[in-house]
């Protein structure tokens, strides 16, 4: 059983630098002393704000600066780019319609990141 995860959470990039707080708006209308998340919560910068510097070749802007540098890794910073939804997400506990997000949902970034919560911003909200 995993935690709730409210807005102010922590969350971190597998090729990002630092991590990143994360912003849940108001508009799925489960308050606590901050918003409750869900699945749908993954829009960059709205809800995924930047983890500093990136280190995927896969992120064209790293590739090029790589390049430029004769094969010398080149951080770039960090846009996230998310298509997808968290998963898997509470499938009980649902907030306006939509699943939950706990502590162990995970979120892909398109240059191939893995986005995981480090810390929920809650532990006494218990969601499966």
């Amino acid at each position: 059983m995993g935690f709730a995860v409210c807005g102010g959470a922590m969350c971190q990039c597998s090729f990002g630098m630092a991590p990143s707080a994360f912003m849940v708006t108001p508009e799925n209308k489960a308050v606590t002393a901050m918003p409750l998340a869900t699945i749908m919560d993954n829009i960059p910068l709205k809800n995924i704000m930047p983890f500093g510097m990136c280190q995927s070749l896969a992120n064209p802007t790293v590739a090029s600066a790589t390049a430029a540098a004769l094969g010398v890794l080149t951080p770039m910073p960090c846009i996230p780019v998310t298509s997808a939804p968290w998963a898997p997400g509470s499938p009980t506990v649902l907030i306006a319609n939509k699943p939950a997000l706990n502590n162990s949902s995970k979120l892909i970034c398109n240059w191939g990141g893995i986005i995981q919560i480090t810390n929920p911003g809650t532990t006494n909200i218990q969601v499966p």
